[in-house]
């Protein structure tokens, strides 16, 4: 052209630049630029060269150079203030991104349909809900609401900002849709945890034609990982091969997800093995992937694999190897990776910091957890966390609520994590007010209980013999409308179960049947014990009879109520049932037997089941094995027998054992036996007032009486007493305790009355029959 002596104009170079836009040629583009300044002002100070320079450095990234020109520009026009905007947005300064489309309207210029995309993008990266609102209603005003563009970034915004059913408004009003709008609605699902919404958007986009792109089967993907869906899942990587779609770091990764957090780890080692290009990502997720399903080993070989092809690791990767030696309690593996991290300067770093605190305090290193979190300068929340966790697991409750005061005093506010840490570690140290002192202030402090909470306090009261109180919490939670998880119901029914709440552990199952909620397998094993322990087997065996499902631990449920109610021919007879369903039996499967032929007298068949489960099932006996031998033999009058398999036993003998023994030899007037048992269990429970009852009572049978005395007087010298027995009835909401020889109740008196005539009721029955 200058051969020629054409005149090149300020348009020309303007046209050039464009041209280095699309093809973000940042070389090309400075040269012409230089060459604009050669030319002179008259070219340099051209509005639309001007502008172009601005929208080329925006479009490539230059955040510097483009936000001096954009300062020195005379003429700020929608194309400049679009460019700026756009980069501002790109480079994550959001709030900049929204002055800029605050500023531009206060210089007379209109926001256009390019414009605004990229302020809602930044509304949602910011989660400012109400500034994307006033947005949206501009977009009314002027007419934008048709345009897809704006309208998928709208969906988007209100998406981020997890405002759902803005989001579907607007994608429902669209009269056009592409598949850039089909995504923003599954995205915006996904992100906001409505998993099975966002499959149903996705079959809906596939019904109306509309190809899917990497982004739909990506998010695909993630709803059906985080579901546990594993037919949606597979049709999602099939979309993508069928689409020809490139296994890439991104849609490679999310398929190892999918197929890892389903349990298919050797799929996703293939998607590993077949992927064009691995990034860190990648070997992390499938590392992190074989720490999560325990196998260690692979872990490791894998790390080993990816240092090979030159990769380092990054604090993801360590995390993941801590992981796999706090989960192992392999403490030289822990020792191995926190040393990498000190001679790497990644010590500091909070995620691995945390890592190393959790893996001390799992291999039993509390004193090295504390010191490695002293030397960390700038804590975060999470850190906090992980220590206040690692003391509430060990019950050192002390510790906790000083550690929980002092992240307080230091400015760093606990969060829910930190809340339940401490009532956690009250509940295992055994201090009941304490966690529920605690309870009550987050609440008086304005923090809600969440699932966790809830259940950890019904698990801790419920395991800590305070099943009312468990019972009464949980029915608090339903009322704050929380949904129980499957643990949070299990230990509901644990409390009822523990005080033979037969009334409530009803309702909690007619809770279940209302909410239509699906029963798995520990909701139907805990159903079947609470109906069995409560006294109620018939309804235990429709519980156990509708189970669509029924694994080992349904079986060893409804053996045990069996073996409990003295229906040992039922316990067998489901017993053979179980192993004709090939399902084997397990170490509890036989005590529960065992028990039932105990109960029943059944001895050929408990010493015939006894030898199977060694021979046949190669389920080594335990100490409760042994125990239900020793109780069958000595139930059927088999003492010699019972004792010879005490004395032969690989272990020696608990005090249960020992003591279910001695009661059948009490009973029996066999003293020389119970005396000889007497020592040994008084040499394991000195401080058991039991024993020392069974023994007197013994003495007392065979006419000894000076020897029972003396027994007596032994427990007095040493300021033991026996536990009363104690028997409750619940009649509507009142529960009514009885202790023996306790006189306390207010109707003690017509108790006793009417206990009197169904005396005299027996006995004149009785003489009845007998005449």
């Amino acid at each position: 052209m200058k051969c020629r002596n054409f005149q090149i104009g300020p348009e020309i170079y303007g046209e050039l630049l464009q041209g280095c836009v699309y093809k973000r040629d940042m070389y090309t583009g400075q040269q012409i630029h230089a060459r604009i300044l050669k030319k002179g002002d008259f070219f340099a100070r051209n509005e639309y060269v001007e502008t172009k320079l601005v929208v080329f450095y925006s479009k490539c990234d230059a955040l510097d150079v483009a936000s001096r020109l954009f300062c020195r520009l005379r003429v700020k026009n929608v194309f400049s203030w679009a460019a700026i905007i756009g980069l501002n947005c790109r480079v994550g300064l959001s709030e900049k991104a929204l002055i800029g489309f605050v500023e531009m309207q206060e210089d007379g210029v209109s926001p256009d349909n390019f414009v605004l995309p990229n302020v809602l993008k930044a509304c949602g990266a910011l989660g400012w809900i109400g500034f994307g609102r006033a947005v949206h209603g501009y977009v009314l005003k002027v007419g934008f609401d048709g345009c897809v563009f704006v309208a998928s970034s709208l969906i988007d915004m209100y998406g981020k900002c997890g405002v759902l059913e803005e989001a579907r408004k607007v994608f429902d009003g669209m009269i056009a849709r592409n598949v850039v709008s089909w995504n923003s609605m599954i995205v915006g699902y996904v992100q906001n945890g409505f998993n099975e919404e966002a499959i149903r958007v996705f079959y809906e986009m596939t019904l109306e034609g509309v190809e899917p792109t990497r982004v739909s089967v990506t998010s695909l993907l993630s709803a059906s990982a985080n579901l546990d869906v594993l037919d949606e899942g597979k049709q999602a990587h099939a979309v993508a091969v069928i689409n020809g779609m490139e296994l890439d770091n991104v849609l490679g990764s999310s398929i190892i997800n999918f197929y890892s957090k389903v349990g298919l780890l050797e799929d996703a080692e293939v998607v590993f093995s077949r992927m064009v290009e691995r990034d860190i990502v990648t070997w992390n997720l499938l590392i992190a992937s074989y720490v999560q399903s325990g196998q260690v080993e692979k872990a490791l070989n894998t790390c080993r694999l990816m240092r090979s092809e030159y990769l380092r690791f990054d604090c993801v990767t360590l995390a993941s190897i801590l992981a796999a030696a706090a989960d192992t309690r392999n403490i030289k593996l822990g020792k191995e990776g926190h040393c990498y991290c000190i001679r790497n300067n990644f010590q500091s770093d909070v995620v691995v910091a945390s890592s190393i605190v959790d893996m001390y305090a799992k291999c039993e290193r509390i004193d090295n957890a504390k010191q490695v979190f002293n030397s960390i300068i700038l804590r975060d929340v999470v850190l906090w966390n992980t220590l206040l966790a690692a003391y509430a697991d060990l019950g050192r409750s002390g510790e906790a609520s000083r550690l929980f005061y002092q992240m307080q005093l230091e400015g760093e506010s606990p969060n829910i994590i930190s809340w339940n840490s401490v009532i956690l570690g009250f509940l295992r140290n055994g201090q009941m007010n304490e966690a529920k002192d605690m309870f009550l202030q987050m609440q008086s402090l304005g923090v809600q209980p969440n699932l966790i909470t809830w259940t950890t306090l019904i698990s801790g009261l419920a395991q800590n013999s305070c099943g009312n109180e468990a019972i009464l919490f949980f029915q608090e939670m339903l009322e704050t409308g929380i949904k129980p998880s499957t643990t949070t119901i299990t230990c509901a029914l644990s409390a009822c179960t523990d005080v033979a709440s037969l009334r409530n552990g009803r309702a909690i199952h007619g809770y279940l049947i209302r909410h239509d909620l699906c029963l798995p397998t520990p909701i139907v094993t805990s159903l079947v014990d609470m109906y069995a322990k409560c006294g109620n087997i018939h309804q235990a065996e429709r519980v156990f009879d509708i189970s669509p499902s029924k694994e080992l631990p349904v079986y060893n449920a409804m053996i045990s109520g069996y073996a409990m109610h003295g229906l040992a021919v039922e316990a067998l007879a489901l017993f053979k049932n179980l192993r004709q369903k090939g399902i084997d039996p397990d170490s509890i499967t036989f005590t529960n037997i065992l028990n039932a032929c105990s109960h029943a007298g059944l001895v050929n068949e408990g010493l015939e089941l006894f030898v199977g489960m060694v021979s046949d099932h190669q389920v080594k006996p335990s100490m409760e094995h042994f125990g239900c031998v020793v109780n069958l033999l000595s139930r059927c009058g088999n003492l010699d027998e019972a004792l010879r398999v005490i004395l032969t036993m690989p272990c020696d003998p608990d005090a249960h054992i020992i003591g279910s023994l001695l009661s059948i030899c009490v009973k029996n007037n066999e003293t020389e036996l119970a005396e000889y048992l007497s020592e040994h269990l008084l040499q394991l429970e000195p401080d058991n007032p039991g024993n020392y009852v069974a023994l007197s009572n013994a003495y007392a049978a065979s006419g000894r009486w000076n020897e029972a005395s003396k027994v007596r007087d032994i427990m007095k010298e040493k300021g033991l007493r026996k536990n009363p027995g104690c028997s409750w009835i619940q009649i509507g909401e009142e529960l009514h305790v009885f202790v023996a020889c306790d006189r306390s109740h207010p109707k003690t008196e017509e108790i006793y009355s009417t206990l009197a005539l169904l005396g005299m009721h027996v006995r004149l029955v009785s003489e009845i029959f007998c005449s």
